[in-house]
């Protein structure tokens, strides 16, 4: 019979003994991407601090502060950069929560609608906005219209700036926000809440947001490093950014454009880590369940109930 036939007749198979090779390889990668990424960033280090004929300064770096126009255009740079991310997940968000309970076929459209400033050239787009900023006063110079045109062109804080950052941003932020959605079962989250009595504002604040904090913490960081380094709109609009005013001071002070580009990529690594830091948080545990409700159920180690004893016939 199978069930009594001894272990000891099955045939004995030899461990297999598999050894880890050395791959070199990844330390040769790892290698050429870090010279590729540290050496110009060494060579520009170099140059702002040694001056032929006069060895090493650092009067490019303590002249940045000081530097006329330097504080006003970063902070100009961050407070555009805080108001498209704010815009762009305004509109993005609730757009992509829609398709993800509506019909399949509109993801699709939102897809396309969402993709196109990666086909219209941000040359194109900055003349379009020229040309109607220039025609709007003309034709609506006795209409309530004329102020706004004039209020968007602010250069303490111009809102059409903000406007075309969030046009070309709308490419980054839908690609995180929509690898975040694909991870998470929206219908199911929403029906849940819905049914315990919480409202779509609630439902989108509570239950959807937190679970796409790092999506989230994402696409703000890439809307980040594209308004910090965007020179093309801003620069054929008239307004001077952080970008805008980098250019302008490298033609009388080269070595202190050089160390305020190198300034600015460690002012978006350092946003890059709280942005990070955001997009991580703790783990909540499941409402209802306690400490020992749950040990008890996910502890592999408990012991099981004893099954009753079955009566053997003739023997009650």
């Amino acid at each position: 019979m199978a069930a009594l036939t001894p272990a000891s007749t099955a045939p004995a198979v030899a461990p297999v003994r598999t050894g880890r090779r050395p791959r070199y390889w990844r330390g040769a990668v790892l290698t050429v991407a870090g010279l590729y990424f540290l050496t110009p960033l060494i060579s520009s280090f170099v140059f702002t601090v040694h001056v032929p004929g006069q060895g090493l300064t650092f009067a490019a770096y303590s002249g940045i502060l000081s530097a006329e126009g330097f504080t006003e255009s970063l902070f100009l740079s961050l407070s555009l950069a805080a108001a498209t991310i704010a815009l762009a997940l305004l509109l993005v968000v609730p757009a992509l929560i829609a398709v993800r309970l509506g019909p399949p076929r509109l993801r699709a459209v939102v897809e396309i609608v969402c993709m196109l400033p990666l086909v219209v050239p941000p040359i194109a787009l900055v003349t379009g906005i020229a040309t109607v900023l220039r025609w709007g006063p003309d034709h609506f110079s006795r209409t309530p219209l004329y102020q706004t045109f004039l209020a968007v062109q602010n250069e303490s804080f111009p809102v059409v700036l903000v406007l075309a950052y969030t046009v070309l941003a709308l490419p980054f932020v839908h690609r995180s926000l929509d690898a975040g959605l694909r991870a998470v079962d929206v219908p199911t989250l929403v029906e849940a809440a819905r049914n315990c009595g919480a409202g779509r504002l609630y439902v989108i604040l509570r239950v959807i947001l937190p679970n796409l904090r790092s999506s989230l913490a994402g696409a703000s960081f890439l809307t980040l490093a594209l308004v910090l380094g965007e020179y093309t709109v801003a620069s054929l609009l008239g307004f001077r950014p952080f970008a805008v005013w980098i250019v302008s001071v490298s033609g009388a002070e080269a070595r202190m454009s050089v160390a305020v580009s190198l300034l600015s990529l460690l002012i978006t690594w350092a946003l890059l880590l709280v942005l990070s830091r955001a997009g991580t948080g703790p783990s909540t545990a499941v409402p209802g369940a306690g400490p020992s409700t749950a040990g008890s159920a996910a502890s592999p180690s408990a012991p099981a109930p004893a099954a009753a004893p079955t009566p053997v016939p003739g023997k009650e």
